[in-house]
Parts: structure tokens; C-alpha cells; sequence
């Protein structure tokens, strides 16, 4: 069982390297729910996976790192393990403000319906089904 876990393991490391980051270099932060942030949005399908960019301000550990968080998000602490961070890639549409959520003292969000983008109607085993496609805003 060992040798076969072992031989597993040696050809999954051969896929994978280890992250390493620089102070400056930019991340993205994974939004997990246990962090403030992911207890806040209540629809985690839907939810964005990563905040940021943020940048790495220095290596605390081999693998921890400590970047600037925004004030918005004083409450969590600023060091986080290299598994909760991405790379940042330079491109425009990966950036999701922090300022676009609004979160309240009791972790939540409002949400309301901008406009009706699009309005189906389907037939599914004899029954009409409206099926209507809303433009959210979180405020």
C-alpha cells in the first residue's frame, strides 16, 4: 500500500511545482467560506473565486505569505498560505473590486434586480415553464 501511495505521489509531483512568489509580485486571494468575504455572499455558486489583485508585501515562511489588504477587508488577517493565492496574470477582466461588495456589520449583502435581460417560455411535459434571466446588483 505505501510503495503504491508513494509511486502516486512521485507522479503527481511530477505535475505540479511549488508556488513561490516575490514581495511586489501581485496575487489574486482565493475567497473561501470561512473567511468574512465568502460568509458574506450568500450564493456561492455564483460567487467570484478570487479577490484582488493584492500585493505580496514579504515571505514570512516557505510557504506564507503576507500581502496588503484593502480596508475593507481589515477584519481577516493578512497573511494566508500559498494554496489560498494565484498568480496574477496582467488582464482587465480578471479584476473584481473589493468596492463592487458592500458588506454590513452582520456579514451579509443586499442584492437587487437591476432590469429583465431575457424572458423564455419552454414546454416541458405539457407544461409551459417562464424561465427569466435578471441582472443582479449587489449594493
Amino acid at each position: 500500500m505505501r510503495a503504491t501511495q508513494s509511486r502516486q505521489k512521485s507522479y503527481a509531483d511530477r505535475r505540479r511545482g511549488p508556488l513561490e512568489f516575490n514581495e511586489g509580485d501581485h496575487v489574486f486571494l482565493r475567497v473561501t467560506p470561512m473567511a468574512g468575504v465568502g460568509k458574506a455572499i450568500k450564493a456561492r455558486k455564483l460567487s467570484p473565486k478570487f479577490l484582488g489583485p493584492y500585493d505580496i508585501l514579504r515571505r514570512i515562511g516557505p510557504v506564507t505569505y503576507e500581502i496588503t489588504l484593502p480596508p475593507q477587508l481589515a477584519n481577516l488577517h493578512n497573511v494566508f498560505h500559498v494554496s489560498q493565492l494565484r498568480k496574477y496574470i496582467p488582464d482587465p477582466t480578471h479584476v473584481l473590486e473589493v468596492d463592487d461588495i458592500q458588506v454590513e456589520e452582520d456579514h451579509t449583502i443586499k442584492a437587487g434586480p437591476i432590469r429583465v435581460l431575457e424572458v423564455q417560455t419552454k414546454n416541458l411535459r405539457g407544461k409551459e415553464i417562464c424561465t427569466v434571466k435578471v441582472l443582479w446588483k449587489f449594493a
